[in-house]
């Protein structure tokens, strides 16, 4: 089956053993009620036991799903009248990251995000949503239109990190993530970043720098991939899923380290299954955070937003050790 995770498969052959056997009641005079009914409670049993459990790396997994939700198909359930913007003005326009103006509820945001394909076609063109330099920079260019007109801005992060070619080398990247780092710290408007995927590295953090931070459920967040961190520890790809518990890249390791602010409930068995549903959870967080953060003034949210990178990685053991209170 297409995009059949591993730890799914006693789950999805339950069910179509639940399914050939209701078929097979309607289609003869054979009562197999009771039988069926004993099949969905284990059932039931099994999807606690497997969705309720999920380890780091089924998380990676879903994460990483063909089918997953990206960018543009939550805008199509959030906002009303997006119109997408395009380019730099410096040297061309980067399909990896998408973004534009639209409202919210009737208030006008600027929404921005990493796109990937859903095809290999379509991923090729975007580039497997790794943006080059000139993503970045039309995203700050959007960012600052945001920030003279008064419009909060909702980054939507799904990235395996930015491209390392040569030719996006040659164009700045690393000056084009770190120019978006540091003029995203002083925006005068909202800023909420969302994790609907993966957030890979300084690709991911190039939209990053919120004054709400949060993470899909089943989203994962690291400074490089379980793949690439297991080749590096042990010189090996294959101990990914060694890697992926260690580094404490999914949502609730990085909930318990502050790193984000909360995590967003995902639809059982993960976005995929139901994309307006999961929009509409991904909607109460944005309602959540807009009611917390527009009646701030301009400077409560520049120091809302440093003092929420600030705390990150304050451990009071260690404080307490040296001394400091």
């Amino acid at each position: 089956m297409v995009g059949e995770l591993d730890f799914e498969r006693p789950v999805i052959e339950l069910r179509k053993k639940i399914a050939e056997l209701k078929e097979f009641t309607q289609t003869t005079d054979v009562d197999l009620t009771t039988e069926i009914r004993k099949l969905e409670v284990r059932l039931e049993k099994l999807e606690r036991d497997i969705y309720e459990n999920i380890k780091p790396w089924d998380r990676v997994q879903i994460a990483r799903h063909p089918n997953r939700p990206t960018t543009l198909d939550y805008i199509s359930y959030l906002f009303e009248d997006f119109f997408e913007c395009h380019g730099d003005r410096t040297f061309g326009d980067d399909e990896a990251i998408v973004g534009g103006i639209a409202k919210f509820k009737g208030l006008p945001v600027t929404v921005i995000g990493h796109q990937r394909g859903k095809d290999t076609k379509e991923n090729i063109r975007r580039n497997f949503g790794m943006p080059h330099p000139e993503g970045y920079r039309k995203a700050l260019r959007l960012m600052k239109q945001a920030d003279k007109f008064n419009r909060p801005i909702i980054c939507f992060i799904d990235t395996k990190g930015a491209y390392p070619g040569k030719a996006a080398e040659e164009r700045g990247q690393s000056e084009a993530i770190a120019r978006n780092l540091f003029e995203m710290a002083g925006l005068r408007v909202p800023v909420i970043c969302i994790v609907i995927g993966e957030g890979g590295s300084g690709g991911a953090l190039g939209l990053g720098v919120g004054n709400r931070i949060y993470m899909l459920e089943n989203s994962t967040y690291s400074v490089i991939s379980p793949e690439g961190a297991a080749a590096i520890l042990w010189k090996d790809a294959a101990f990914a899923q060694k890697a992926a518990e260690s580094m404490k890249i999914t949502a609730p390791d990085l909930k318990e380290l502050s790193v984000i602010d909360d995590i967003i409930p995902e639809i059982k068995g993960g976005a995929h299954k139901d994309v307006k549903k999961q929009a509409e959870e991904i909607e109460k967080t944005l309602l959540l955070s807009l009611k917390q953060l527009l009646p701030l003034s301009e400077e409560e949210r520049i120091a809302d937003r440093y003092n929420r990178f600030r705390s990150i990685g304050e451990f009071g053991l260690v404080n307490d050790y040296i001394g400091i209170k």
